[in-house]
């Protein structure tokens, strides 16, 4: 095994350290006991040739009775105790998992695909699990087996014994030859899996655009595709499977052929006792059985060491937007925001999504961020929380740099409804309570009714406690918008952001909405294509690749004649011709 698939068991399996332990010991208990037991047999038989009484049968039946009962009590006590380490193991990965996921960035998740991800959260960590119970207990089993009964073999004849194990480097020298290519079948049979599960996960989110496009053969056809390839993968294991397990099963059988082709005249010349021929037929057959094992733990094994790198490439993934260890808190918020100089590439980006941008919104200003499509509008929404990793001394709120600040306070400070309003698989009423999970109803009508939601929830079925579906499948894209509206309200952050937020939402809706937030006072900063709703604001912003290029109140910048006014004049001929 590598040395950093040993350094990830071991710390997968320090904080069981004891159970494991005492599972060892129960296993050397059990195999000693079974080193013991053929013993009592050999002395059984070599007494009846002298004439052994009833009571001295019965001594030994009681004595091997006993100590069989015994050894089986022990053994099942050792494989709960080891089983059990992967079972707890296997609970732990998915927490650490689970909790490593929550730390990412948005964006590690737009460069994984989320049904990989959860292949790996799953069915790796499955893998992981049947390695730490099966493997290691066959394993150790094995070793015990080995180191507690050849010595005694060796006593009982040594010759014949070693003459017995001439096969087993056989054995070894298949396990040997088949180890790598088992390990890239089953990296095969994985990443096969992933692309699958990758494919049904995308499909499964976009079943309306493949019904509308009417591409439900071309989807088909790619699952063939892949599920082929999956097929291919897993017939090339189950063949290498087929081969090494019967091979190793036939050699290890063969040692009982050599102690009988070589043990039967040495009983017949005397130079061995029928009792000793007895217990070397016991303990050969004690270690043909994990020995023909082997082939069974090398899969899983293997299978174990592709899913320990598998989630372990996780896990190794540092998150790019961490808190500093000396992040101060951010206490009472008034909502000023300052940007300064702030620029952000993504990778694999020939040029800046932002480019030294600077602007200040003061508290309780309203502010519309408008410009054409990439011209890095939403890239500055998400920088704003940090949900990108920005460079500290570019963005401030109430003059505190952020990336000084605790994410949980500045996030709490700043609410942020995206262009893609998710919505999770439960109520109406819980979702909008998910960022005040202690809200009463009261306070969640409340924000429903700011959202100009409130009516249409009420005359649903089941009012507040209707059930969305899946990212809100159940909902318009206008209702989906306004609840995730609610759901920004009902934080009363000092600072609300809105990517593109009301773009689902009809424009005298839209103003409702606009002119309740105007009352409420809170610092708003709203990027927008609706010119009429960023024309409501107290100042606009004017963005073209990366940089803002134009700022002033809409009066202003009409009577500029700039890209404002173009983009104005644009929406105003789209109005009148359509």
């Amino acid at each position: 095994m590598a040395r950093a698939s040993f350094a990830h068991l071991y710390s997968y399996l320090r904080p069981h350290r004891g159970r494991l332990f005492l599972g060892i010991f129960s296993l050397f208990v059990t195999n000693g006991l079974g080193v013991v037991i053929p013993w009592l047999i050999k002395g059984a038989i070599d007494d009846l040739g002298h004439n052994l009484r009833y009571q001295g049968v019965l001594f030994y039946a009681l004595a091997i009775l006993a100590l069989a009962t015994v050894m089986g009590l022990i053994r099942v006590w050792s494989r709960v105790l080891l089983f059990s380490i992967g079972r707890r193991v296997e609970f732990d990965l998915k927490e650490k998992i689970f909790s490593h996921l929550l730390r990412m960035s948005p964006t590690y998740f737009a460069q994984n695909p989320v049904g990989d991800l959860i292949n790996r959260a799953t069915s790796d960590v499955e893998n992981v699990r049947r390695l730490l119970g099966f493997a290691i207990l066959s394993i150790i089993n094995t070793l015990f087996a080995y180191l507690l009964t050849l010595p005694v073999m060796l006593s009982l004849d040594w010759s014949l014994t070693l003459l017995c194990l001439l096969v087993y480097p056989l054995m070894f020298g298949a396990v040997w030859l088949f180890s790598d290519r088992l390990r890239n079948e089953q990296i095969a049979v994985q990443q096969g899996l992933d692309r699958l599960s990758s494919l049904i996960q995308e499909d499964m989110g976009g079943i309306s655009l493949i019904k509308v496009y009417a591409q439900e053969d071309n989807e088909r056809r790619a699952f063939d595709t892949k599920n082929d390839e999956l097929l291919r993968a897993n017939l090339s294991l189950a063949l290498s499977r087929n081969i090494i397990f019967p091979l190793l099963g036939g050699l290890a059988s063969g040692s009982l052929l050599v102690l009988l082709w070589a043990g039967g005249p040495r009983l017949a010349e005397g130079s061995l006792s029928l009792g000793a021929f007895a217990a070397l037929a016991i303990y050969i057959e004690r270690l043909v059985f994990p020995t023909a094992l082997l082939g069974f733990t090398i899969t899983t094994y293997q299978r174990g060491q592709v899913s320990i790198d598998r989630v372990e490439s996780i896990l190794s993934v540092p998150p790019t937007i961490v808190e500093a260890p000396d992040a101060v808190p951010l206490g009472h918020s008034e909502g000023a925001i300052a940007v300064r100089n702030l620029s952000y590439r993504f990778t694999g980006s020939e040029r800046p999504a932002l480019d030294r941008v600077t602007f200040e919104v003061a508290a309780g200003e309203s502010v519309a961020i408008v410009g054409t499509i990439g011209s890095g509008k939403s890239t500055l929404a998400n920088a704003l929380p940090r949900l990108l990793e920005i460079e500290p001394g570019q963005v401030f709120l109430d003059g505190i740099d952020v990336v000084s600040l605790k994410l949980n306070d500045l996030r709490q400070a700043i609410a942020y409804v995206p262009q893609e309003s998710f919505l999770f698989s439960t109520s109406v009423a819980e979702n909008i309570r998910y960022g005040r999970p202690t809200a009463t109803d009261a306070e969640v009508v409340a924000a429903a009714r700011q959202a100009r939601i409130h009516e249409e929830i009420d005359i649903f079925p089941r009012g507040y406690q209707t059930l969305v579906g899946e990212r809100g499948i159940t909902l318009s894209g206008g209702q989906r918008q306004r609840v995730a509206l609610a759901r920004a309200f009902l934080m009363d952050a000092p600072v609300l952001v809105l990517d593109d937020a009301l773009s689902s939402v009809d424009n005298q809706t839209a103003e409702e909405i606009l002119d309740r937030l105007e009352d409420q006072q809170r610092t708003l900063i709203l990027i927008t294509h609706r010119l009429s709703a960023a024309a409501a604001c107290d100042r606009v912003l004017v963005m073209e690749r990366g940089q803002i290029v134009e700022g002033g109140s809409h009066t202003e910048l009409l009577r500029r004649g700039g890209a404002y006014r173009q983009l104005w004049d644009q929406q105003e001929l789209e109005k009148a011709v359509s």
